[in-house]
């Protein structure tokens, strides 16, 4: 998957906000923000949300 960067202005309490959160979570400002972005397109239906693939704790055993 190509990314494209573009610039982004926002104040800075929300950027300081953003940043507590990406921490917490243990992502870059950046990651944290494609994520939200994610989450909001695949919740809008806007993206397709990917299907789990089938692991090994998925399967039953018999």
């Amino acid at each position: 998957m190509s990314k494209k960067s573009f610039v982004l202005r926002i104040d800075e309490e929300t950027f300081k906000a953003l940043e507590k959160w990406a921490a917490d979570d243990f992502r870059s400002v950046n990651g944290q923000l494609e994520w939200i972005i994610d989450k909001g397109l695949k919740e809008a239906g806007r993206k397709k949300k990917e299907s789990k693939p089938q692991g090994d704790c998925d399967k039953k055993e018999t």
